[in-house]
């Protein structure tokens, strides 16, 4: 894979978190349209890869604690599963406007990398099914392809069965 962090001007705090990381990712863009129903979805329609490869970036509240599950764009996140994995009772999705003030990003556009400030971060264990994975590289339209081990690395996540 090549490193392409700035490619079209399309550099983000998850891909300059790639970067600087040294880690080999590339960098996915397409022409996001503001009525799709699903932005996951989308990505893995319009860049024609298997939904099972596309990871969507979800920020839960677990006991009260803002925390990142990590799924695939055809499944949904198991809240309970969540919540086992990192040793709390009780998870709901968060508002979202805390979503987007924690990670920096707006919703749709939500990744694992880069945030603002970093949150406990949970991968559903399918991840590890696959030589690469997408996640959104920050911006709505635009995808970074990298290793499942780098992404557990720079996220700092353990893989859990937290999808449905």
């Amino acid at each position: 894979m090549a490193r392409k962090a700035k490619k079209g001007g399309q550099g983000t705090p998850a891909t300059v978190a790639l970067e600087n990381a040294g880690v080999p990712f590339t960098v996915h863009a397409y022409e996001h349209d503001p009525a799709a129903e699903s932005y996951g979805g989308e990505a893995a329609e319009l860049l024609g890869i298997p939904s099972a490869r596309v990871f969507k970036t979800l920020v839960a509240e677990v006991d009260g604690t803002l925390t990142v599950g990590v799924v695939p764009v055809s499944g949904r996140l198991d809240l309970k599963a969540l919540a086992a994995a990192v040793g709390g009772k009780r998870a709901a999705m968060a508002d979202p406007a805390a979503a987007e003030r924690s990670s920096g990003y707006v919703l749709g556009g939500i990744s694992p990398l880069g945030q603002r400030r970093p949150l406990r971060t949970v991968l559903d264990d399918s991840v590890l099914d696959h030589p690469t994975v997408y996640v959104s590289a920050g911006r709505r339209g635009l995808e970074v392809e990298l290793a499942p081990a780098d992404l557990v690395a720079l996220t700092d996540a353990r893989t859990a069965p937290i999808g449905r």
